[in-house]
C-alpha cells in the first residue's frame, strides 16, 4: 500500500494552500462576520481551476481526481470552512450529478460553465418536512407537453442566491408499490416562477450562502431531466456518497486548523513560568487531536481513492464523512479549551471552527444518517 501523493496532487496541494493562505485566509473573520458570500474569491478559484479539478478537460475542467479535489476542499476549509463549504456544494453537488448522469447536450450547456469556473451551481434537496427522510419530497413536477410544469419548497440550498443552474428533486409520479418516484430537473435560476430568498441567520459557515428556493408553476423543458426518471433517487443517493467526501475533507481542514491553532498557542502561552505545552494535561489533549486528524486523512482520502478505482466506496464515505465531522468538533472544542478565555474571542479564530464544524455533523447526511448507512453496509 503506497500512501505517498502523486507529484500531480502535491502540485495541487501546493497551489491551493498558497492561495488559501494568501487570498482566503485574511478575510476568513470578516468573510464570518458580516456573513458575505465572498463571490470574487470564488471568481479567482475559478480562474485557477479548483472548480473543475475532478472534471474532464473536454468539460472544461482540470482533469484530477478525486483525492486532487479532496485535498484542495481541505486545504480551502483550513482557512475558512465557509469558503470551503461553498466550494464543496458547487462542485459535488452542483456539477457532478450533471457529470454523471447528464447527456452529452446537458454536460456542454450546464457542467462545462461550471468545470470553467464561470458558474456556480447548486443542489436542492431539503425541504421544510423532507430532510433525512428524502422520499418524503412534496415537490411535484407534472409533465405538460413537452415540459415539466414543478411546484414546491426547498430550503437550506447551499450557494442557491449565487447559482446558474439548481438541480431540483420532484416526484414525478407513483411506482408500483405507490410511492413516489424521485426524479432530478436542472432548473436555470432566471426560470419563471422560481423564487429565491436568503434570510437565515446561521450559528456558522455563515459566509456560505443558504436560501430558500419557491417554485410556482415553474416550467422547464423535459429535455432538463437528469438521468433516468426511474432512478432519480438511487442517483442523488450516489452524489451525495461523493459530496460526503467533500464534507469529510472540509471536516478534516478545520480540524487540522483546530490543531495547528493550539499547537501554536500551547508552545507561546506561559503559566507557572513555563509554556502550557509542557503540562502533560495539554499534551494529551493534543496527542488525541493529532492522532484523530490523521486517522480522519487516511479516511478521507482512502474513500476517495475508492471512488477513484471505481470500486465501492458507500460505506467508506460514511465512515470519512461520520469520523472526520466529529474529529472537527471535537478538535475545534479542544482548541478552545487550550486556549481557555482567549478561545472564546473572535480574533483567535478557533470559536469559529468550532460554529462551522457544527453544520457539518448536520448536513450532508446528519452523523445519525451515517450510521444508519454504516449499519445496513453491514448487512443490519
Amino acid at each position: 500500500m503506497n500512501f505517498e501523493l502523486t507529484k500531480e496532487q502535491m502540485m495541487i496541494r501546493e497551489m491551493v494552500r498558497n492561495f488559501a493562505q494568501n487570498t482566503i485566509k485574511p478575510r476568513a473573520i470578516e468573510i464570518d462576520k458580516k456573513a458575505t458570500f465572498p463571490l470574487d474569491i470564488f471568481e479567482q478559484m475559478g480562474e485557477l481551476g479548483l472548480l473543475g479539478i475532478p472534471f474532464p478537460e473536454e468539460y472544461g475542467g482540470s482533469g484530477g481526481d478525486t483525492v486532487s479535489y479532496a485535498i484542495a476542499v481541505e486545504e480551502v476549509g483550513r482557512v475558512c470552512g465557509s469558503t470551503g463549504l461553498s466550494f464543496a456544494a458547487t462542485v459535488s453537488l452542483g456539477a457532478s450529478p450533471i457529470y454523471y448522469f447528464g447527456t452529452e447536450k446537458q454536460k456542454e450547456t450546464f457542467l462545462t460553465p461550471m468545470a470553467e469556473g464561470k458558474a456556480l451551481g447548486s443542489f436542492g434537496l431539503t425541504e421544510p418536512n423532507a430532510g433525512s427522510d428524502a422520499g418524503g419530497t412534496k415537490t411535484t413536477a407534472t409533465e405538460d407537453g413537452n415540459d415539466y410544469i414543478i411546484n414546491g419548497e426547498k430550503c437550506f440550498i447551499t450557494n442557491a442566491s449565487y447559482a446558474e443552474t439548481i438541480i431540483v428533486t420532484a416526484a414525478t409520479g407513483k411506482n408500483d408499490q405507490g410511492k413516489n418516484i424521485i426524479s432530478a430537473i436542472i432548473v436555470p435560476s432566471d426560470t419563471e416562477g422560481l423564487t429565491i430568498t436568503s434570510h437565515y441567520d446561521k450559528m456558522g459557515v455563515r459566509g456560505s450562502d443558504t436560501a430558500e428556493i419557491v417554485l410556482d408553476n415553474v416550467r422547464v423543458p423535459k429535455e432538463n431531466l437528469l438521468g433516468d426518471p426511474q432512478k432519480g433517487f438511487k442517483q442523488f443517493l450516489y452524489t451525495l456518497d461523493g459530496g460526503r467526501i467533500s464534507i469529510a475533507a472540509l471536516g478534516l481542514g478545520i480540524a487540522q486548523a483546530s490543531l495547528d491553532k493550539a499547537l501554536s498557542y500551547a508552545k507561546e502561552r506561559k503559566q507557572f513560568a513555563k509554556p502550557i505545552s509542557d503540562f502533560q494535561a495539554i499534551q494529551f489533549k493534543l496527542a488525541d487531536m493529532a492522532m484523530e486528524v490523521e486517522l480522519a486523512r487516511n479516511m478521507v482520502y482512502k474513500a476517495a481513492w475508492l471512488k477513484d478505482q471505481e470500486k465501492p466506496f458507500s460505506k467508506e464515505a460514511a465512515f470519512a464523512k461520520l469520523y472526520a465531522t466529529e474529529t472537527a468538533f471535537r478538535a475545534a472544542n479542544q482548541a478552545i479549551q487550550i486556549h481557555g478565555g482567549y478561545g472564546y474571542m473572535r480574533e483567535y479564530e478557533v470559536e469559529r471552527y468550532l460554529r462551522d464544524a457544527k453544520l457539518l455533523e448536520i448536513g450532508e447526511g446528519t452523523s445519525e444518517v451515517q450510521r444508519m448507512v454504516i449499519a445496513r453496509q453491514l448487512g443490519c
